[in-house]
């Protein structure tokens, strides 16, 4: 086998190992997003709770 070869052999491996990594952080930032969207009508629900209770305080008072 010629240096030429080992560089591609080389060269291979790191494309892979490259592309290995990028499927992991797709399927990371994938997973992050989706508890995003989750989380996100949760805090909407308890932003609106908390506007409607200082709104009941400041007429109750």
């Amino acid at each position: 086998m010629g240096i030429k070869d080992q560089f591609q052999d080389k060269a291979q491996d790191l494309a892979d190992k490259a592309k290995s990594a990028m499927g992991g952080a797709k399927d990371e930032a994938s997973e992050r997003a989706s508890q995003a969207q989750d989380q996100a009508p949760d805090e909407a629900q308890r932003a609106a709770q908390e506007a409607q209770d200082r709104f009941d305080r400041d007429y109750d008072a």
